[in-house]
C-alpha cells in the first residue's frame, strides 16, 4: 500500500476545471482535505478568512438542490465572496442558448462556474468554452465534491485512509463511479455491489481499476451484496431511482429489493463500520431506518462536509 503524505503546497490548481477526480493526483485530493479540515476547524472556531473577497461564484442548477446549493452558496458568503443562483429555466438555457454561448457570456461576469446537470457532456462543452473555471456539481456521470466530503468523513472517523475497505451497496451510478476513483487514486479498497445490469460503466471500472494498480489497492464489482460488506469499515448506498429515472422507480424497486442496507446486511460488517448516504434517502428502500438512525450512521457529518471540501476547493481554484 503507498502512502500519500497531505500537503497544502502540492495542490496547485488554480484556474483548473473540477469536472472528475480522474484529472487530479493524490497529492491534490490529500492536499484537499487537508485544506478541508484545516478550514473546518476555523470554522468551529468561529473564524473565517476571506480570500475570496470580490469574487463571485455563478451556479447552475439543470437539477434540484439542498446540499449542493447550500453548501456552495455558504462557502463562498464564508470565504468572502458572493454565489449567484441560476435555474436553467430563469436562463437563456431554458429558450434554447446554446452552453457555448452561456459560457462565453457567464465568463465576462463570473470568476467561477458551478453546475448541477444531467449530461456530463454539457458540462465538458461549457467548461471548453468558458474562460474561467467550471467545477462539476453533479452530473448524470459523476459527483466529485461529494465524494470529497466522502473521504473527508471516513478520515474523521476512520483516521488513514489507505487499507479501508469502502462497501458501496446499490446502483452503480454516479456517486459510485466517483466513489471508486476516489478510493483508487488514494490507495482505499471499494467494492460495489450491484444488482446485475446495473454495475457501474466499464470504462470507469477500468480508469479506476488502473488507478488502484498505482496505489496498492483493489476495486471489485459484485452482484453479491451480503459477500461484499464482509469486515467493511463502511458501507454506503444512494437512492435506487435518480432524479430522470423516475419512470423506473416501480422496477428498480423489485429489482434492488434484496440490496436494501439494514441490520441483516451490516451483521457482516466490521463491528464499528461507519454508514454514508450521500442523501436524500428513502427510509425503507434503499436503508432501513436503524441503519441511517442508528449509533454507526455518519450521515450528516457527511452532509455538513460538503461545506468544507467546497470551500477547500473554491479557494485553490478562485
Amino acid at each position: 500500500m503507498i502512502s500519500i503524505q497531505a500537503d497544502e503546497n502540492k495542490i496547485n490548481i488554480k484556474g483548473k476545471n473540477f469536472l472528475t477526480l480522474a484529472d487530479f493526483s493524490p497529492e491534490v485530493i490529500n492536499g484537499l482535505l487537508l485544506k478541508a479540515k484545516k478550514l473546518k476547524s476555523a470554522s468551529l472556531l468561529g473564524y473565517h478568512s476571506t480570500p475570496l473577497k470580490g469574487k463571485i461564484l455563478g451556479m447552475i442548477f439543470e437539477k434540484s438542490s439542498t446540499r449542493t446549493r447550500v453548501s456552495f452558496e455558504a462557502g463562498m458568503l464564508q470565504l468572502g465572496g458572493n454565489a449567484l443562483y441560476l435555474n436553467s429555466q430563469d436562463l437563456q438555457l431554458g429558450r434554447g442558448e446554446s452552453i457555448a454561448d452561456t459560457a462565453k457570456v457567464l465568463s465576462h461576469y463570473v470568476d467561477a462556474i458551478m453546475i448541477r446537470t444531467f449530461s456530463h457532456h454539457t458540462i465538458e462543452e461549457l467548461a471548453y468554452h468558458a474562460t474561467v473555471p467550471v467545477i462539476n456539481g453533479l452530473t448524470d456521470l459523476f459527483h466529485p465534491c461529494q465524494a470529497l466530503a466522502d473521504l473527508l468523513t471516513l478520515q474523521e472517523k476512520k483516521g488513514d485512509l489507505p487499507g479501508l475497505k469502502l462497501v458501496y451497496v446499490g446502483d452503480g451510478n454516479n456517486v459510485a463511479h466517483s466513489l471508486m476513483i476516489a478510493a483508487s487514486k488514494i490507495g482505499m479498497d471499494i467494492t460495489i455491489a450491484c444488482p446485475v445490469g446495473y454495475e457501474p460503466k466499464k470504462e470507469i471500472v477500468k480508469t479506476a481499476k488502473e488507478f488502484a494498480t498505482g496505489s496498492g489497492s483493489n476495486v471489485t464489482i459484485t452482484n453479491n451484496a451480503a459477500e461484499a460488506v464482509n469486515g467493511a469499515d463502511a458501507i454506503y448506498t444512494d437512492v435506487w431511482t435518480s432524479m430522470g429515472q423516475e419512470s423506473e422507480n416501480k422496477q428498480r424497486l423489485k429489482v434492488f429489493s434484496s440490496f436494501q442496507v439494514n441490520e441483516s446486511l451490516v451483521q457482516n460488517a466490521k463491528d464499528d463500520f461507519i454508514f454514508l448516504h450521500c442523501l436524500p434517502a428513502h427510509r425503507g428502500e434503499e436503508v432501513s431506518a436503524d441503519v441511517i438512525d442508528g449509533p454507526n450512521s455518519a450521515v450528516f457529518q457527511q452532509a455538513g462536509n460538503r461545506l468544507h471540501v467546497q470551500k477547500a476547493l473554491l479557494s485553490e481554484i478562485m
